[in-house]
């Protein structure tokens, strides 16, 4: 691949990934943990702001392994009952410094798996669960997830605050 490609892609998921930390700093405590508020999910029932910012770094984290669950471990203090099949939630509610930190080791990584991203690398097939791609297009796929999930935490925003944080157009220089 040609490194201005390279560039654009991390302008670009970069972003989705700002656009999600904004999300999380803006959260006010009380609707951190706050389990009256949806959203719903299908396997685990109602869940609070908290994991859905957690489920998205997770597969985020995830993503950039490769997404095999081969070998992976996210960083503590996270494990891997997020891959559950039963629907099984964390002990405990993470923080929004746990999720901060988490964060920034999605950002970097990504940053370095994007950086280096070359066309055979982009070629290589990955499985997604059932999900045959190459590991350019679970990239692409996982920049999806975070802006679909990001989205969702705007709205939960908007809906229990009246405000939602600023559009990012592309990550700046970190």
């Amino acid at each position: 691949m040609d490194t201005t490609w390279n560039g654009i892609l991390w302008g670009q998921f970069g972003a989705s990934i700002d656009m999600l930390e904004n999300a999380i700093n803006a959260c006010p405590e009380e609707l951190w943990t706050d389990r009256s508020k949806k959203p719903e999910w299908e396997s685990r029932g109602v869940v609070g702001f908290w994991y859905l910012a957690y489920h998205t770094l997770f597969f985020l984290d995830l993503q950039f392994s490769g997404g095999s669950v081969e070998g992976f471990a996210p960083p503590a203090p996270f494990d891997r009952k997020e891959l559950d099949p039963e629907g099984l939630l964390p002990d405990r509610p993470y923080t929004k410094d746990e999720l901060r930190q988490y964060l920034q080791h999605c950002r970097e990584k990504g940053r370095t798996v994007i950086g280096a991203l070359t066309e055979q690398t982009a070629q290589r097939p990955c499985r997604w669960g059932s999900f045959e791609l190459t590991f350019g297009e679970l990239i692409l796929y996982g920049m999806r997830h975070v802006q679909h999930h990001a989205a969702q935490l705007n709205l939960l925003l908007r809906q229990n605050t009246g405000a939602v944080p600023r559009y990012v157009k592309r990550t700046g220089p970190q």
